[in-house]
């Protein structure tokens, strides 16, 4: 989100940010780009995960968070 710069207004999409909870820079860069964001917009920390959440178990959580986003708001059949 840091790199979007002033095009984060702009998003229409509901969007899922996930990031490390050791990962401290990134939560700030995140809860700064979603202030910016006018769409739907949350934020996940997956707790104990670094940046590339390479901890046991974290890649897995952050696909069950993402796959339960991707189901609410495409669903099933595509949309």
């Amino acid at each position: 989100p840091d790199l979007a710069g002033d095009t984060l207004p702009k998003v229409k999409a509901p969007t899922l940010l996930i990031v490390g909870g050791e990962d401290q820079v990134v939560i700030e860069l995140n809860e700064q780009a979603r202030v910016q964001m006018k769409c739907e917009c949350k934020i996940e920390i997956v707790p104990g995960a670094t940046h590339l959440f390479e901890e046991p178990g974290a890649l897995e959580r952050v696909a069950k968070l993402a796959a339960e986003w991707f189901l609410r708001h495409i669903g099933r059949n595509g949309g």
